[in-house]
């Protein structure tokens, strides 16, 4: 089985929304921005970027039922769970991709992510207006990576 044919899972706290993502994402980056930090009440977050025809939701419809939709600028809106409030994902408008957490992915019995070495981040991004600083061997770049500069 290649990669692109790889299947992964999400879901919110209350498992009541999920979602499907399929392949390796086209980026994989610890996100230190400052919309990211204030949505999700975190220093940083894994943030998994895929083409919109990579990502279904799993729940049942209809959608109004159980996400609430936030409006966070002219091309992007954030999902968000009615039941628990998790945050979901994020959909870029203007480039038809989906941004998920990490965090969210199912795990298997011991508790490991399924799949991590397709999905670990490869870099920190946004890293200018970090609240930590994080010691490890990414690249810090201050905004995505490989299009901005990079400062670590």
């Amino acid at each position: 089985m290649s990669s692109s044919d790889i299947s992964h899972t999400g879901h919110c706290f209350c498992m009541a929304v999920g979602y499907q993502v399929t392949g390796k994402p086209f980026l994989s980056a610890y996100c230190h921005c400052t919309l990211c930090q204030r949505s999700h009440g975190a220093a940083f977050i894994s943030s998994l970027h895929f083409s919109a025809s990579r990502f279904s939701w799993t729940h049942a419809k209809p959608h109004d039922t159980a996400l609430d939709v936030f409006v966070t600028s002219e091309t992007g809106k954030r999902y968000r769970c009615k039941a628990c409030g998790s945050t979901i994902a994020f959909f870029n408008l203007e480039a038809n991709e989906w941004s998920v957490w990490g965090a969210q992915l199912d795990r298997d019995e011991k508790g490991d992510f399924i799949g991590w070495d397709l999905l670990k981040p490869t870099a920190h991004i946004f890293y200018d207006t970090r609240l930590v600083d994080v010691k490890d061997d990414l690249g810090k770049w201050t905004g995505y990576e490989g299009e901005s500069q990079r400062i670590a």
